[in-house]
């Protein structure tokens, strides 16, 4: 596992890091989360592109859920997390990128 506090570090840790899954706040400073995603999936698959990602977001709405799937999501969750609901999120996302 590995932490880091904006878009720009993510990118600059999927140069040497390959996670499993990307968890993702959409609210980050600087960049949004929905930017970082868009940069992610502009990577080449090796680099980390295809990685699945899980959104974080304060807003519950279809229009938040409908931009994070379109900036290249598979999950959204809201907050305030439920660790069990986090767990089961990511255990879908990495069973899902199994398959």
């Amino acid at each position: 596992m590995l932490a880091v506090t904006s878009a720009a570090d993510a990118l600059r840790a999927l140069a040497t890091f390959r996670p499993d899954i990307l968890v993702v706040d959409l609210m980050m400073p600087g960049e949004s989360g929905y930017d970082l995603m868009r940069s992610v999936r502009a990577l080449d698959p090796g680099r980390g592109g295809s990685t699945p990602a899980l959104a974080i977001t304060a807003f519950a709405g279809a229009e938040t859920r409908g931009q994070a799937a379109e900036a290249g999501f598979q999950s959204h969750l809201t907050k305030p997390l439920d660790p069990e609901d986090l767990a089961a999120a990511v255990k879908s996302l990495h069973a899902a990128s199994l398959a």
